[in-house]
């Protein structure tokens, strides 16, 4: 009786002990540990793991921090951690989640290819802020003239390969990797019926990007674009000077200077259109999807001349004589006056 009894107890502790591990062993490696909300966390490349590790047991993701380093040690984690952007969803294990960490299991991010962006420094810094890479990478890729050339650019029109819009790529994506990436959408965005438009015209697509741009910088006001895109291209029929200040403002490239004084005409660039005739060289913006599709849809008129309205709503009125000009021009300067004397007296 007493030989059962100690057998029992014996066969209890070693139970207990045994039940003891499973649970640790379950704990480390299947028990759910990711916390109920989605997390991204971002992992870099030149990464020390160790600073890695402690970002990661104080970001809030997981339940039990103890156990995720435990097996993360246990499986080498240090050793196989890939670079990458990754999701990691509610109820996952610790094994899981190294997973997928080793595995490089990335979760695509949404990357937003704004319009208004003028200079490849400007593109540079705004992806070096969205991407891994950084500016001085994505810069030296927008430099590279081998690369310019084999996507059929130049220097003046190489940024119009970005068409704005929101592109799913992975956080990780080389900078020479993403401007191909691009230029399968540039492509893409050109399709055969736009291609047809611009050859109507008689314009190439680089033009048709360069005039859009100079459009989206005289109007915001969507309706309008069009409007304003038929000056222009009625101005280039005719032989005129485009005069489009929003080209000598891109020439003078001083920050801050929002109006163009007569001492601005005189800039010597191939950007000053008061000077140069025809289009400027390239885009002095990235132009949006609708000022592109505004001049190739671009509404026939016979207005050669527009001014902002006194009305200071963003649009404009437009005059096919440049008497009628004058007197638009002068209702608008008569406003901005009243508007400027009574600020003064508030």
């Amino acid at each position: 009786m007493k030989k059962s009894l100690k057998f029992i107890i014996a066969a209890l502790l070693v139970l207990a002990i045994a039940s003891v591990y499973a649970y640790r062993y379950y704990s480390m490696y299947y028990k759910p540990n990711s916390v109920e909300n989605n997390a991204d966390i971002y992992v870099y490349a030149d990464e020390d793991f160790d600073d890695f590790l402690a970002g990661f047991l104080t970001s809030g993701v997981l339940k039990d921090r103890r156990t995720f380093a435990a097996a993360s040690v246990k499986l080498d984690l240090a050793s196989v951690l890939k670079a990458g952007h990754y999701n990691i969803k509610p109820g996952l294990t610790n094994k899981e989640i190294i997973r997928i960490f080793a595995n490089g299991y990335q979760t695509p991010v949404k990357l937003q290819v704004k319009g208004y962006i003028r200079t490849p420094e400007n593109m540079a810094s705004y992806l070096g802020k969205q991407l891994e890479a950084d500016s001085a990478a994505f810069m030296a890729a927008l430099d590279d003239k081998a690369l310019m050339n084999s996507l059929g650019f130049k220097k003046e029109t190489y940024l119009s390969v970005f068409i704005p819009d929101t592109y799913e790529v992975w956080w990780t994506i080389s900078p020479e990797d993403l401007i191909k990436r691009m230029k399968k959408e540039y492509d893409a965005f050109w399709n055969e019926s736009r291609i047809a438009k611009a050859k109507a015209i008689g314009l190439t697509k680089d033009e048709v990007m360069t005039l859009a741009s100079i459009v989206i910088e005289e109007t915001k006001y969507e309706p309008e674009m069009p409007t304003v895109a038929g000056v222009y291209i009625n101005r280039l029929k005719k032989g005129m000077l485009l005069q489009a200040d929003p080209t000598v403002l891109f020439a003078l490239n001083e920050e801050g200077v929002t109006r163009v004084l007569n001492k601005h005409l005189q800039i010597d660039s191939p950007y000053n259109t008061y000077l140069y005739p025809g289009l400027p060289p390239g885009p002095i913006t990235i132009a949006p999807k609708a000022a592109i599709d505004a001049v190739l849809n671009y509404q026939h008129h016979n207005y050669l001349y527009f001014c902002a309205k006194d009305t200071f709503d963003g649009q404009h009125n437009f005059a096919v004589t440049y008497t009628d000009h004058l007197k638009n021009a002068r209702a608008y300067q008569r406003a901005l006056s009243a508007r400027a004397s009574s600020r003064a007296t508030l």
